[in-house]
């Protein structure tokens, strides 16, 4: 459990807080690419509390910058986005992606006050096909981030983007938990005497402390052999898992073995967008788009699971159409979708759980590291220390693992050769 008061410091997100400013310490994805076009409509953006619009200029180039116009407070969404830069529709104050202003139709054409007045606006670049910013001081800026991911080409690769009504931390916490998994997302649940077996029920976790992070594995005998699942948590805000051998029923591995993942950012307190993506797991395969549709509906929230705000269209105001029958018969939860089932548990927590209520137990490890690290990255801050995964270099080269082993002395040096990255 946390006290109240320590909730409260890892879950406020705006800016002055002590996570708002851990999350201004880092590149963070803000918007699919394809979701701006050259001079096309602007898209309203809120990102760790403040209020953004993002667009793409003429020649292609992408802003962020305040929601606001600095004249008069004009909404910029409603501006137009032409020659170069987003003008405001009140008085026509117009800016550039980098926040300069290009033009005032309202002052004297020798007035050199344009020089002297700026939109606020945070750098930003593409990668992955996701745009990325960073919030925090300029001094400060770190070198752009390094992941697999975005290494892997586009044929390799694909990301999707979701909205969930909760903080971000309830979010990140449930994608962190793989104790879970055998348990929530059961859908073959015969007569539920796979309760009863604790070994293949519950994992063996190990974590241990990284410099991005931590690595953690968690382990199941199933048979004569040791599933061995190793995830990594990059901070502050990122999961990788994997998925390579078959799982509730399935008779084969997938065709293309995929690196899966998601960065859960912070809209505001109650808010957080969930860039979710996979790529290859082998350099030899390519990812193609009608196998990762499918494991987008199977995890429900493919192009027709999606409202167009990117909430799900199962959700709590509905609950998630979930199916008593199917519960009683089949799912454990009788909620159709993996991720809408991650969702029903996360959002119905309500907008920010209240950790001092909880009972942890022994499969809770890596949820007290995530703590203990975000409380670090706190009390970092307001010292003026480094942070991890700060340097790209520290997480480069590693990615996750989903294997067999034959035996419990193999386990080592498996994990040792799978979770080198590839790309």
């Amino acid at each position: 459990m946390l006290s109240h008061e320590d909730n409260e410091r890892l879950t406020r997100v705006g800016r002055g807080t002590p996570m708002g400013e851990v999350f201004r310490r880092y590149w963070l994805p803000t918007l699919l690419s394809p979701e701006l076009v050259g001079d096309g409509s602007p898209v309203r953006l809120k990102l760790l509390g403040e209020n953004l619009v993002a667009f793409r200029s003429t020649n292609g180039d992408a802003g962020i910058v305040d929601a606001f116009c600095p004249h008069r407070r004009g909404p910029m969404f409603f501006g137009r986005n032409e020659k170069g830069g987003l003008r405001c529709a009140y008085h026509g104050w117009k800016f550039a992606p980098g926040g300069e202003c290009l033009d005032m139709p309202t002052e004297p054409k020798d007035s050199s006050y344009r020089s002297r007045i700026r939109i606020k606006s945070y750098p930003c670049f593409e990668s992955g096909g996701m745009l990325w910013t960073y919030m925090g001081p300029p001094d400060q800026q770190p070198p752009r981030p390094d992941f697999e991911l975005l290494r892997a080409p586009s044929t390799h690769r694909c990301v999707s983007r979701t909205v969930q009504d909760c903080n971000y931390l309830q979010a990140l916490e449930g994608g962190l938990d793989s104790s879970h998994a055998t348990i929530l997302h059961n859908i073959t649940i015969g007569d539920l005497t796979f309760l009863d077996d604790y070994e293949r029920t519950t994992p063996k976790l190990n974590v241990q402390s990284r410099d991005y992070g931590f690595q953690y594995s968690g382990i199941r005998v199933t048979g004569n052999r040791h599933w061995v699942r190793v995830y990594q948590y990059i901070m502050p805000a990122t999961q990788l898992r994997a998925r390579s051998v078959p799982v509730r029923g399935e008779t084969a591995p997938p065709r293309v073995p995929l690196i899966n993942g998601h960065f859960w950012i912070p809209n505001d307190d109650v808010t957080t967008t969930v860039f979710n993506f996979s790529y290859s797991a082998d350099p030899a395969i390519e990812l193609d788009r009608q196998f990762w549709l499918a494991a987008e509906a199977d995890y429900g929230r493919g192009p027709d699971d999606v409202l167009p705000d990117f909430r799900l269209k199962k959700n709590l105001a509905n609950n998630y159409m979930i199916d008593r029958e199917l519960q009683k018969t089949r799912s454990f939860t009788g909620i159709t979708g993996i991720n809408t089932q991650d969702v029903a548990i996360q959002e119905g927590m309500g907008p920010i759980a209240d950790r001092s209520e909880e009972h942890l137990g022994s499969t809770d490890g890596a949820i007290v590291a995530l703590r203990r690290l975000l409380m670090e990255a706190t009390r970092r801050v307001a010292s003026g220390g480094t942070l991890r995964g700060i340097d790209p270099a520290t997480y480069r080269g590693v990615r996750a693992v989903d294997h067999y082993a034959d035996g419990e002395a193999d386990i080592p040096a498996l994990i040792a050769r799978e979770v080198q990255a590839r790309y």
